[in-house]
């Protein structure tokens, strides 16, 4: 059932309202979140969203959406494509 539902493209848009609230759509996964980041999967990329005293005040991800209070600072997206290396390859480039 979970290939399915990766397989589904949804529709990704934010809507950020006087940098107090955020509205995410499209979110396929949400990796972690705290007070000041939360870092979330949509399909145009890894989406990380950096500020203070931040709060899911609402997250479906049935539908993909996610509700982020708080003041927010940044908003930074890692393409899809971008593979995350490891100390190793770092070292030896």
């Amino acid at each position: 059932m979970q290939e399915e539902k990766k397989n589904v493209k949804l529709t990704h848009n934010l809507i950020l309202k006087e940098r107090k609230s955020l509205n995410v759509s499209g979110v396929l996964d949400v990796d972690s979140f705290d007070d000041s980041t939360v870092v979330a999967y949509t399909d145009m990329g890894e989406l990380t969203v950096k500020g203070r005293d931040l709060h899911v005040s609402k997250i479906n991800l049935d539908s993909g959406d996610l509700v982020l209070d708080g003041e927010i600072s940044s908003l930074e997206y890692t393409d899809n494509n971008q593979v995350e290396k490891g100390f190793f390859s770092r070292l030896f480039r």
